[in-house]
């Protein structure tokens, strides 16, 4: 994501990477591994991401949003928002209520997060970018305090009676941001599933 960014010029398309991550977990720049709890034994990575410690595996839809903010004239507090409204939007199609937190960056699902947001401004362009819980072992999230929240509550969509899978989720995701973005379908390249 770093190179795609320090190589791209005014005129690179700007795109979003879908892919699900092998077990992993991430803290964010500012982060503190006083939120892994003992007996995580998941590999642990350290990245240039906003935001504190999450979990990745296969079953989670990540989106990396590889976005010129300049050009489209967003500043970071307005894209965060269409991340989380583009989110809110897909599980209100799928009868699904969710809202996002202004205290603590993410969707929720009445007091369980399903989604975590980590970004990376640089240069005025973005990427990292959303973690949406599709149908993963939740497991590892007990051995850590999510996005720095003790006791943070996580949940996924299976839970609440959606049954897609992490590639329709994927396409239906990159839709709703394409269209809180406003993007046009030429405007944009999806990368991977």
């Amino acid at each position: 994501m770093r190179r795609f960014n320090t190589g791209r010029s005014a005129a690179t398309a700007d795109e979003f990477w879908c892919l699900q991550h092998t077990p992993v977990v991430t803290l964010g720049a500012n982060s503190s591994r006083a939120h892994i709890h003992p007996g995580m034994d998941v590999p642990v990575v350290c990245t240039d991401r906003g935001g504190q410690v999450t979990y990745h595996a296969p079953g989670q839809a990540v989106i990396y949003l590889l976005v010129d903010l300049r050009r489209k004239a967003l500043g970071i507090r307005k894209f965060v928002h269409h991340i989380e409204q583009a989110v809110v939007d897909l599980l209100a199609g799928h009868q699904v209520s969710a809202f996002a937190r202004t205290d603590a960056h993410g969707v929720y699902i009445g007091d369980a997060k399903v989604a975590s947001l980590g970004l990376r401004v640089s240069g005025g362009c973005s990427y990292h970018g959303v973690a949406l819980n599709v149908d993963m072992d939740l497991g590892p999230f007990s051995c850590m305090d999510p996005c720095g929240l003790p006791g943070q509550p996580v949940t996924q969509l299976k839970d609440h009676g959606i049954e897609s899978s992490c590639q329709q989720i994927h396409a239906e995701l990159a839709m709703r941001l394409c269209e809180h973005l406003d993007y046009k379908k030429t405007d944009i390249e999806t990368i991977g599933q």
